[in-house]
């Protein structure tokens, strides 16, 4: 087998586990993890050759893009409590204690490398802990919160992993500029990610196939990526603002095509990536462990201590954070729904702490050797550290979350989503009928079109809010409904039997494909609507 071969081995194994993990209730990037480790102790699949540098600027932007794509500037606003208590304050704490305890139980490893592996443990994935909340139903409110964490996390982390190992490489640190380069980061960052979300923005305005537009964006992530992190800005936060931007500012409410072709696009480039990323990190802890080599037993106890550490801390600090967000609301007579209010949330969250892909290329991406030649202090524990972290927090709380989310009771509330969701279509349609309304008075528009228009407004209006209507009104719309029903009923098979003609006309001597498509793509879109 060929790394070629490997490579759409695990591209094909991400898409035959996306339904096969819902079948057997096990998270998809959990069972992703476990056939890397399984192809990498078959004797005929070759060690992946992929250097570690280059992991991080091709798995993070366009998973980061993606996810970004389905929030907005204005909530990560209105949870910057989150941001700073996890994703800034708990990132830091977790890279001190754990420094702290590798310094304690080897005290000939350089300050610098124990942080190091501090701060590359620290941020929780935000593909694994997404990926598997989403598995198990989680309350919108949580997925939320992980979303914004883990968004957030890695741009702390990056940060303190590179001064650290600039440390240990150079045998130079400094407080003061370590200070400096996380703010500098960060400014430049939002900089270069609200510019190329702007440039980007008018390019896709001036292009008018969706075809282009979509694959301008493919381009756009890597762009803010490279860019940031060339000119000592943070890239995660870079992508991050320029999708917000992007997102918020440059895509309309009339780029209808532009977010249908992009939302597809984006859900297969997710879920291949992150399938591969998953793979890769059971793919190659057979690489490390043959790198430590017999020596690896007597890194249990190390790595336990480091898993205990990391877990704990998060425990430690996600529920005093709760009461103390509790009662500071309390007092300030408001309320965040962001914020973890109850225990059972904290225990939640706490749990759902995962390590991914992002500790995987960092651990790997530790050099060899520092300067002068000499080799970088405890490489080979650090990575295997790293790893047993990264396995246990995903394989371990990855496969126990569904457990303790029944314990505890928590689930999505799907009756207050259906609600929440029928009140946004009420709003919408009844934004439709005062448009109509603009219309008719403006244009003189035929009195037959005005009424069939509003009557179709108002059958929408009718299944979302049945209650503004009486017993009579309620009935007779229930029979237009049924009349609907069988009307798409039938449209929909002629527009079957259409296809099914052009579908024989592709075929035929002489036939155009590309005028065929066109045709097909039309009749697709009909009945898409």
């Amino acid at each position: 087998m060929t790394q070629l071969i490997l490579l759409f081995t695990v591209f094909l194994c991400a898409i035959v586990t996306t339904p096969l993990a819902e079948w057997i209730r096990i998270p998809q990037p959990v069972l992703m993890t476990v056939i890397g480790f399984v192809l990498a102790l078959l004797p005929f699949v070759p060690n992946i050759n992929l250097q570690p540098d280059l992991i991080l600027p091709l798995v993070l932007p366009p998973l980061i893009y993606a996810a970004a794509q389905r929030s907005t500037a204005r909530y990560f606003r209105q949870n910057y409590r989150v941001i700073l208590l996890l994703a800034v304050a708990l990132v830091v704490v977790t890279t001190v204690a754990v420094a702290a305890a590798m310094h304690w139980i080897t005290p000939a490893m350089p300050v610098a490398a124990a942080v190091a592996l501090g701060a590359l443990i620290s941020p929780p994935d935000p593909i694994a802990a997404g990926a598997v909340a989403a598995s198990v139903g989680l309350p919108r409110r949580l997925m939320g919160i992980l979303e914004t964490e883990g968004l957030f996390n890695d741009v702390t982390a990056l940060v303190i992993y590179g001064l650290a190992v600039e440390a240990v490489v150079s045998g130079e640190f400094s407080t003061l500029e370590a200070v400096w380069r996380l703010v500098l980061s960060a400014v430049l960052a939002v900089v270069f990610g609200v510019g190329i979300g702007w440039l980007s923005g008018k390019v896709i305005g001036l292009l008018t196939d969706a075809t282009l537009q979509v694959a301008l964006s493919l381009l756009v992530p890597f762009a803010a990526y490279v860019l940031a992190e060339e000119l000592h800005g943070s890239g995660v936060l870079a992508v991050l603002v320029c999708s917000l931007w992007i997102n918020d500012q440059a895509v309309g409410a009339d780029d209808v095509a532009f977010r249908l072709v992009g939302s597809a696009f984006w859900d297969v480039v997710e879920l291949l990536i992150s399938g591969m990323a998953f793979g890769l990190i059971g793919l190659e802890w057979s690489s490390v462990l043959r790198e430590v080599g017999s020596g690896w037993p007597s890194m249990l106890g190390d790595a336990a201590l480091v898993i205990v550490v990391v877990v704990g801390i998060r425990f430690l600090w996600l529920l005093p954070g709760a009461w103390l967000t509790a009662r500071l609301d309390a007092r300030l007579g408001r309320r965040e729904d962001a914020a973890p209010l109850g225990w059972r949330e904290s225990v939640t969250l706490w749990w759902s702490g995962m390590r991914g892909v992002a500790s995987v290329a960092l651990a790997l991406a530790i050099p060899f050797t520092v300067h002068g030649g000499g080799a970088f202090p405890m490489r080979n524990e650090l990575v295997f550290i790293a790893f047993s972290v990264v396995i246990f927090t995903l394989l371990f709380q990855g496969m126990t979350l569904p457990l303790v989310v029944r314990w505890l009771g928590l689930g999505r509330d799907q009756d207050a989503e259906d609600h929440e969701e029928r009140r946004l279509w009420y709003r919408a349609s009844r934004a439709g009928l005062l448009r109509l309304k603009q219309l008719a008075a403006d244009e003189e528009l035929p009195e037959e079109l005005v009424d069939r228009l509003k009557q179709r407004q108002t059958d929408r209006l009718a299944r979302t809010r049945p209650d503004i209507y009486d017993e009579q009104q309620r009935e007779e719309w229930k029979k237009r409904i049924k009349v609907f029903k069988t009307f798409r009923r039938v449209e929909s098979e002629m527009l079957a039997a259409s296809r099914e003609e052009m579908q024989v006309a592709r075929m035929e001597p002489g036939a155009d494909p590309e005028l065929v498509d066109r045709v097909i793509r039309q009749l697709d879109l009909r009945s898409e609507r």
